[in-house]
């Protein structure tokens, strides 16, 4: 006997942001008490479905029970992590890549007899415009075919672009394939905060949110370490060919071992095969917005503009984005120059440099890891209702520590202090970048839910901007200004930033209440 669709407890269909602040963040036991706000599971990856009732539409189809094996916050841990670890590998190496390169700049510039600053900048830079540009169709393609197609297209294509990085025979080949090769990367980076909203109940997203930030965070400041030393015993071609093999590597177990999370995608295969198995055409996904495919397309493409221009929480949490990560590579692509003519460090030696960076990020990762989900599972445990600004109490001291570490940085190095005290100031630049990062990440897959894709391409597209424009006014401004000064600027910049992300913690649900904005 064919399966039969199974109906939900009819609700409210509106797809406002605003429903996470109620809906998402209620505690199992008020559960019976507040039915009228119980949307679809998936939507909000924390409501447990109530049983069929009579009287409602019999052509719904949504999951078996509130334990359906289909659904994928009730896979095995082992499943989820697998598509997590696999995910969280691509996206530690494509970070990695922008800044693995650095210290072998100054090699290609001299193979293809180029010694224009500028140039030498954008090589590096190129690769993170890439990574704003991709996320503009990824992620709303991800929320309409799945995340699996998106993913296993754009790892293919990014290993092909970083072999033709490796085969590059000028200056402007490379320039070329690694803003390609960006493009592709970014998708991973972009759409996984979607896939743990997929897999996870916000009080579990902390210890899977921590593992899959460390990539866009610590990559950079890892990637220069092996990027030094490679590149001056093997030369720079090498360090595009190691890529090439780890992320090929990563992306053949993607492919094979990982499964497609997204609700919408899975409750329409299941309704095509039940149509198959009962000849009922009329069956239809709960999910189903019953459009046409062509206009459902092209309301997730305009949804991260949509954010970017509507929604007030999603421009003030891009644009002190964009201000961290254009600071954090600005550092990135003049700490090798930094350090060889203040320390004499070699192109090998000058990677060491990083350490710092990298050694803050990984302190970094084990408080958030350690803070994020404690604190909310004992606020639900008193009954307390949760809610996405719940992730912010990290962030607060997060600009105000960058800034600390970039006055120590900046006037240790112009001062030519011994060589470990700048790189000490660095490491509170690092530990800063993950307490605003991490909390950053979670507070935008908890507040949009469904959506965490687009909210993430949009701030992405800001973040990758601020990355690649920043560090080609940074040889100038240090020219002009010296290392204490210029990097005193970038701090006073970041503590400016405090308030906001202050206002963002007190006021950010009243905002996303009062002003709510429709996506559907």
């Amino acid at each position: 006997m064919a399966e039969r669709a199974r109906t939900p407890t009819e609700t409210s269909e509106t797809t406002n942001v605003a429903e996470s602040t109620t809906s998402d963040y209620v505690p199992n036991n008020m559960m019976e008490d507040i039915e009228k706000f119980e949307i679809a599971k998936t939507a909000t990856n924390d409501i447990k479905k109530k049983d069929e009732q009579p009287g409602q539409d019999p052509n719904i189809v949504w999951w078996d029970g509130e334990d359906d094996p289909a659904n994928p916050l009730n896979w095995a841990p082992l499943k989820k992590w697998t598509n997590i670890m696999l995910l969280s590998g691509i996206t530690f190496i494509v970070p990695l890549a922008s800044s693995m390169f650095a210290p072998g700049v100054r090699q290609v510039a001299s193979e293809f007899g180029e010694s224009n600053e500028i140039l030498e900048a954008l090589v590096v830079s190129i690769y993170v415009i890439g990574l704003a540009v991709g996320p503009l169709v990824q992620a709303p393609m991800s929320e309409v075919y799945g995340r699996w197609i998106v993913y296993s297209t754009c790892n293919v294509l990014y290993v092909v672009f970083t072999i033709a990085c490796a085969v590059s025979t000028n200056i402007s080949m490379l320039i070329v394939f690694r803003f390609f090769a960006g493009c592709m990367g970014s998708a991973p980076v972009t759409i996984g905060g979607g896939t743990i909203a997929d897999s996870f109940p916000p009080h579990q997203r902390g210890r899977a949110l921590s593992i899959f930030t460390l990539g866009p965070v610590a990559g950079p400041a890892i990637g220069p370490i092996a990027g030094g030393f490679l590149s001056e015993s093997e030369g720079w071609r090498w360090i595009f060919w190691v890529l090439a093999i780890a992320s090929g590597v990563i992306t053949v177990g993607q492919i094979f071992l990982t499964q497609e999370t997204s609700a919408v995608v899975i409750l329409q295969r299941k309704v095509k095969r039940l149509q198959k198995e009962t000849g009922n055409m009329s069956l239809r996904s709960k999910l189903d917005r019953q459009i046409p495919g062509s206009e459902v397309l092209k309301r997730a493409i305009v949804r991260p503009a949509k954010l970017q221009v509507l929604s007030a929480i999603s421009i003030l949490m891009s644009v002190a984005t964009a201000v961290v990560y254009g600071n954090l590579y600005l550092m990135l692509t003049t700490i090798t120059a930094v350090f060889e003519s203040t320390y004499g460090f070699t192109t090998g030696t000058s990677g060491l440099a990083y350490i710092g960076l990298g050694l803050g990020n990984v302190i970094g990762l084990f408080v958030f890891s350690f803070t994020s989900d404690r604190y909310l599972q004992q606020k639900s445990a008193k009954g307390l209702q949760l809610k996405p600004e719940d992730r912010l109490p990290l962030m607060l001291g997060s600009c105000p520590t960058i800034a600390a570490g970039m006055f120590w940085y900046g006037w240790s190095a112009q001062a030519k202090t011994h060589w470990i005290v700048p790189i000490i100031g660095s490491g509170f630049v690092g530990l800063g970048n993950m307490f605003f990062f991490m909390p950053m990440m979670g507070y935008l897959v908890d507040a949009y839910t469904i959506y965490a894709a687009s909210a993430l391409a949009a701030n992405t597209v800001l973040r990758s901007i601020g990355g690649g424009l920043l560090p080609l006014a940074g040889q100038s401004m240090y020219g002009a200004l010296g290392y204490g000064w210029g990097n005193s600027l970038l701090g006073f910049i970041l503590i400016g930033f405090t308030p906001v992300i202050f206002l963002i913690y007190r006021y950010g649900e009243h905002i996303r209440t009062k002003w709510p904005l429709n996506l559907d």
